[in-house]
């Protein structure tokens, strides 16, 4: 039986996933050559699997009647078999059966064709009592309770809910054309107050939504960022391009008037577009995330200009990551901060702290 191209492309996806890539750049790359109905068709598998795996892992246990320990290729299948018989309709259950049972065979496991062929004829999408929060909402416990504790138990829960479904697309619009981003992300630049002329510095700057958004006020802006395949991504915005690690002393002789400290972080805050994260975030990570950030933001301060304007902004809800960085900036320094909160705001959650210079 020849299997569905779309479900190949999300099954091999998902292992890579497994392997520690990121879904949305494995589509980019793997769909780029499928017609947009098996492209849709693979995303939304992909992304569903990571979005409800918690649940999914449940109905897999629950049906085999037993702990299992599975290989990784069968479990994938399993997840996109009951994924695909549970949430899609538009699937047709034997198609998402037979396919199931077609993938554990490509991927050299016959010995399970039988299990998982069993098991998916069990799947419906009759109501489920699930035993935990955190399969419910398909989130890990330890984040919930962190979220808790921040922001309330109402709140955890439209967090970990709004990471369930597909995010909004927005569009800004600019003299330069349209481009997607974040309705979150279009609300860091600005803070910048930015003015034409200013000398402006992007330190993280790729992958360049808000380099671009802040060429538009007219700024003699410099973009970095660590890796250069990443960085080349914006030669179409500026040819001022500086490969650089900014958690060391920054190289430039003059200072900036503004500074966008755009930093990498767990991305907490994005849990519907790269939902992989929740999986793969570890509690001991933040630490080290914080230590990187907090050295970005002494840096690019270092390099602020009297008079000068900084933004330090994440995607993340953590606040060792937000206020465990900014919080060595005294308070008199500060003209002000931002958070978005996926499920009470829309789009992306993000901090922003607006820092002015010593």
């Amino acid at each position: 039986m020849n299997i569905a191209t779309a479900r190949v492309v999300a099954f091999d996806i998902l292992l890579k996933v497994e392997a520690g890539g990121y879904a949305s750049d494995l589509l980019m790359t793997h769909s780029a050559s499928l017609e947009a109905r098996d492209a849709g068709l693979a995303a939304e598998i992909v992304f569903g699997v990571l979005r409800y795996r918690g649940q999914l892992d449940f109905l897999i246990e629950h049906h085999a009647g037993r702990a299992r320990k599975l290989d990784l290729a069968v479990r994938i299948a399993l997840r996109m078999g009951f994924y695909q018989l549970r949430y899609l309709e538009r699937v047709p259950p034997h198609a998402a059966v037979k396919e199931s049972v077609e993938l554990v065979k490509r991927a050299h496991k016959t010995s399970a064709a039988g299990l998982v062929n069993a098991l998916l004829r069990q799947a419906n999408r009759e109501p489920v009592l699930w035993p935990t929060r955190a399969i419910a909402l398909s989130c890990p416990e330890w984040l919930l309770s962190r979220w808790e504790a921040a922001f309330g138990a109402e709140t955890a829960v439209a967090i970990a809910q709004a990471a369930l479904r597909e995010p909004e697309k927005y569009v800004r619009s600019s003299p330069a054309g349209d481009r997607l981003q974040d309705i979150g992300s279009q609300s860091i630049v600005p803070l910048l107050g930015l003015e034409a002329g200013q000398r402006f510095l992007d330190l993280c700057a790729a992958p360049g939504n808000k380099t671009a958004q802040a060429l538009e006020a007219g700024v003699d802006a410099v973009a970095s960022d660590l890796h250069f395949h990443r960085l080349r991504q914006l030669k179409a915005l500026t040819a001022n391009l500086v490969v650089l690690d900014g958690t060391q002393p920054l190289p430039f002789a003059r200072p900036f008037d503004r500074i966008l400290v755009d930093a990498p972080c767990s991305g907490t805050g994005t849990l519907g577009r790269n939902p992989e994260i929740k999986w793969r975030l570890k509690p001991e990570d933040l630490d080290d995330l914080r230590a990187r950030q907090s050295a970005l933001l002494a840096n690019a301060r270092a390099a602020l200009a009297p008079g000068g304007v900084l933004v330090y902004a994440t995607c993340s809800l953590e606040a060792e990551e937000n206020e465990g960085v900014t919080g060595v900036v005294p308070e008199a320094l500060i003209a002000g901060r931002m958070r978005r909160i996926p499920g009470r705001d829309p789009g992306d959650g993000f901090y922003a702290c607006v820092i002015k210079s010593a």
